[in-house]
């Protein structure tokens, strides 16, 4: 067998690597009150290859059989987010795009009859939740008149994602009225989790991550991130090929902290 189908991945947890998100008072008071707090991390990890995009599912079957990883993510027990088993038989893998280097992508949510010109979300009817607004059904309901303003590739953009998973919490998620709560938490993790490089010649930004959304599979069926089906249950693999990390990004869906580190 062609030794490149063989390859492994050793990994290496990086405790030093601290994320701003977790740390700035303003962001996890906001991922506080959304109950997203003490569910939601990051981590990074080193590894000693060089990963190819091709080889996407067994760089994450390699991660998530890690003793390192498993280790750090056992530590995570407590917070009620739950880690991978030591023995995980499949890793499914979907890239997300990642291109985008400024906030213009929104731009349309502002003129489009979504939000009033003070940035309050305009209200509207439904049927289970009944503060429910525009933005939120836009983000949700392909029925909604707005689901495209925002066009379909830019939905796909992981930076949207981040923010369709902030907009839409955890599972006692006081909503925010304005939206620039959602904006600039959204700038800051994304801004957190992102690298750039610029070219020496035009000095233009581009993003050297690769984003992958995972999903990890056990004898018993899927095991993380959580094994319920919920679009709030998340984990993306967020890879560095140039300096060799990795940042596990997740979150579970549930009841978050409300106590302040």
């Amino acid at each position: 067998m062609d030794g490149e189908f063989e390859q492994t991945f050793s990994f290496t947890h990086l405790p030093s690597k601290k994320f701003s998100f977790l740390e700035d008072k303003n962001t996890y008071t906001l991922l506080m009150k959304w109950s997203m707090f003490g569910r939601i991390s990051a981590q990074t990890f080193t590894f000693d290859r060089d990963f190819r995009p091709y080889n996407s599912e067994k760089f994450a079957l390699c991660f998530f059989q890690s003793p390192q990883v498993v280790s750090s993510l056992s530590t995570k027990v407590n917070t009620g987010a739950p880690v991978p088993l030591d023995r995980p038989v499949r890793v499914e893998v979907e890239q997300v795009p990642c291109t985008r280097v400024s906030m213009d992508l929104f731009d349309p949510i502002y003129t489009c009859g979504i939000l009033r010109p003070s940035g309050h979300m305009v209200k509207c009817f439904h049927d289970v939740f009944p503060d429910y607004d525009e933005l939120r059904q836009m983000l949700q309901d392909e029925e909604s008149q707005h689901y495209y303003v925002v066009g379909r590739e830019a939905r796909e953009e992981f930076l949207f994602v981040l923010f369709k998973h902030l907009c839409l919490g955890g599972e006692l998620c006081q909503y925010d009225d304005v939206i620039d709560p959602y904006m600039n938490a959204t700038k800051r993790i994304y801004k957190d989790l992102i690298s750039v490089q610029k070219a020496p010649d035009t000095r233009k930004i581009s993003i050297i991550s690769t984003v992958f959304k995972v999903r990890v599979y056990d004898e018993s069926g899927r095991c993380y991130p959580g094994r319920r089906d919920e679009e709030q249950n998340f984990a993306y693999l967020i890879i560095n090929p140039v300096s060799h990390h990795v940042t596990l990004f997740s979150h579970s869906y549930g009841v978050g902290t409300f106590e302040f580190p």
